[in-house]
């Protein structure tokens, strides 16, 4: 354990948002670092970015853990291949399809359980609002119900899972990673591609308009980008 820092547990999918929170949680807690792959397409990328994101914060103690249920349950975009990957502009008000039902759930269940374990007092998450796809399980409302089931739910009741991205417009993220030395050229945020981002997903529209904003630069590689982001 890193002498005079509490410990820290950083669900880090591998993307743009969860590189940036892992630096925070990096910069003030003996962080260990979970990825989850549960069958999405770009799994094997996702993982790779982990692990090259791990490795350049110096986050040594790693866990990866396969979750099967939610790529049997389906109902999304990211996890059925009979359901395809909209580009952005075709969509709208409603949730998108490549909402994972309840996949967060799923994902703090690991964390809450794996933080009691190794005695960490916080766990970090890079769930985004502003400037997000809509996802219901991003909502501040979301976390702030969870940790009360983490109170009631764990031997001690100290765990708490934080968002400290979750008010921020993505150029904001960009800008606070850029001033952290987030890896963003190791990050992959696609939501269809493994080799060349596709750069019309809506994750990846969302992102290069963030880097615009930020006046920044994607060090990403990407197979078509939109006149205007």
């Amino acid at each position: 354990m890193t002498a005079n820092k509490s410990r820290a547990v950083v669900l880090l999918s591998g993307g743009m948002d969860s590189c940036v929170c892992a630096a925070l949680a990096a910069r003030d807690y003996d962080v260990a670092a979970l990825h989850i792959s549960y069958g999405q397409r770009t799994e094997e990328r996702e993982l790779q970015s982990f692990l090259g994101v791990c490795e350049r914060l110096g986050i040594r103690e790693r866990l990866v853990v396969r979750n099967e249920a939610l790529k049997r349950i389906g109902g999304s975009a990211l996890t059925d291949e009979n359901i395809a990957v909209p580009d952005a502009h075709a969509l709208g008000r409603e949730i998108p399809v490549t909402y994972v039902p309840f996949r967060n759930a799923h994902f703090l269940a690991v964390a809450v359980s794996w933080a009691e374990v190794r005695g960490a007092s916080k766990i970090y998450l890079g769930a985004v609002e502003q400037d997000s796809s809509g996802y219901p399980d991003c909502r501040p409302a979301y976390y702030q119900a969870f940790n009360e089931v983490i109170k009631a739910g764990t031997k001690e009741g100290g765990i708490e899972a934080v968002t400290p991205l979750i008010a921020l417009r993505k150029a904001e993220i960009v800008r606070l990673g850029l001033e952290l030395g987030a890896p963003f050229d190791l990050t992959w945020s696609c939501y269809s591609r493994e080799d060349r981002a596709c750069g019309v997903c809506d994750s990846c529209v969302l992102r290069l308009r963030a880097f615009h904003e930020a006046g920044a630069v994607d060090p990403l590689p990407y197979e078509s980008q939109p006149q205007t982001v």
